[in-house]
């Protein structure tokens, strides 16, 4: 006869799901949501659901714009290297550079944060990075979900999914209907901080055929290993952007994302619309350089892929554009002239000499 052994009775501690990490982890990071409260929050974290009062932030008839992302397969660098107080800014970039193009002030923000099994260091390290680009966008950290999944997630990996909600007074959305974008228009190309958020598989597989290893230095900065280079944070343009959104000139924003330059201005262009950009009018940075000539990457696929160095393009009236782009430069960035919109059927972004711009022969 089989004999019968006694089966303790199983927590949920034991299933992989720590309940008390998770409420530590709470109340770890209350101070630093608390950091980013503005005008119109209502309530501090722990509540079912989150609120938020738009008349109380300023707005008299607000239209509201939502935005959601993620940071991407960058997780995986900062899987690789113990980085982890910087994706958090690139998962707030990713949201609140894509309101601010619409004319939309950052409101609020919530993430989720999704794991195998809680480090509470680790978790803390990434939700300080939210709040710290919740305060550079001037937006309040208001809530989130932390998910702890035993066997759907790697040991030590996780995900990250970032929403936010912003508002602008009505009729005030770019493009904007009253002032259209046309032709002979002026492009100005904000700077980029690097490869921001987007193309990192691409950007992992030419570390790989490198040979390099993370933690050698970047070969376009030696001041830096080159994981933690490559982890430079998404810039965020939301305080210059909104700065400069009334000025009777500025038609229209684009955020480029993925799909580089080439794919993400026209989107906001009517039909019959395109833009020519040249590359001698600005520097990017050298880890653009870098990428193509170790990934042998063509010009094309290049400024299809990455932003290669402009991060935010602007479309003002030609004879404005000096005054936006001075704008720009007292609000903080890097600005530049770098090309004009076009009538063009195709709706295709040209870029001249886009080597210059990768070189740094910047004219001027």
């Amino acid at each position: 006869m089989r004999s019968r052994r006694r089966i303790l009775g199983l927590s949920y501690k034991d299933a992989g799901v720590d309940i008390a990490a998770g409420n530590a982890l709470v109340e770890a990071i209350k101070p630093l949501a608390a950091a980013t409260r503005r005008a119109g929050t209502v309530d501090d974290l722990g509540g079912f659901g989150a609120l938020f009062d738009p008349k109380a932030a300023g707005f008299d008839d607000p239209i509201l714009v939502a935005a959601t992302d993620g940071v991407g397969t960058k997780l995986k660098l900062a899987f690789e290297t113990g980085v982890f107080h910087t994706i958090g800014i690139d998962l707030v970039a990713m949201c609140v550079n894509d309101l601010v193009v619409q004319g939309a002030e950052p409101l609020f923000f919530l993430d989720y944060f999704a794991t195998g099994g809680l480090e509470p260091a680790t978790a803390e390290a990434v939700v300080a990075g939210i709040a710290a680009g919740c305060k550079q966008a001037g937006c309040a950290l208001i809530g989130g979900e932390t998910a702890e999944m035993p066997g759907l997630y790697a040991k030590g990996e996780f995900d990250l999914a970032g929403f936010s909600v912003g508002a602008m007074e009505r009729g005030t959305a770019f493009p904007r209907a009253d002032r259209p974008i046309e032709a002979g228009d002026a492009v100005i190309g904000i700077a980029s901080d690097g490869v921001h958020s987007n193309g990192y598989s691409l950007v992992r597989k030419i570390v790989e055929r490198s040979g390099l290893d993370l933690t050698d230095p970047a070969p376009f900065d030696g001041d830096q290993q080159l994981g933690a280079a490559l982890l430079t944070p998404t810039r965020i343009y939301v305080r210059a952007c909104l700065a400069i959104a009334t000025h009777a000139t500025v038609k229209g924003y684009a955020h480029i994302t993925g799909g580089g330059l080439l794919e993400n201005i026209p989107r906001v262009l009517a039909d019959g619309l395109g833009a020519q950009l040249d590359g001698t009018a600005w520097q990017a940075p050298p880890v653009f350089a870098w990428l193509q000539r170790e990934g042998e990457v063509d010009d094309t696929e290049l400024a299809r892929t990455f932003n290669c160095g402009i991060g935010m393009a602007v479309m003002v009236a030609a004879d404005a554009a000096g005054a936006v782009v001075d704008a720009l430069n007292d609000a903080g960035e890097t600005a530049h002239l770098i090309g004009k919109i076009t009538a063009d059927p195709d709706q295709t972004v040209e870029i001249t000499d886009l080597p210059a711009a990768l070189a740094g022969r910047a004219n001027g």
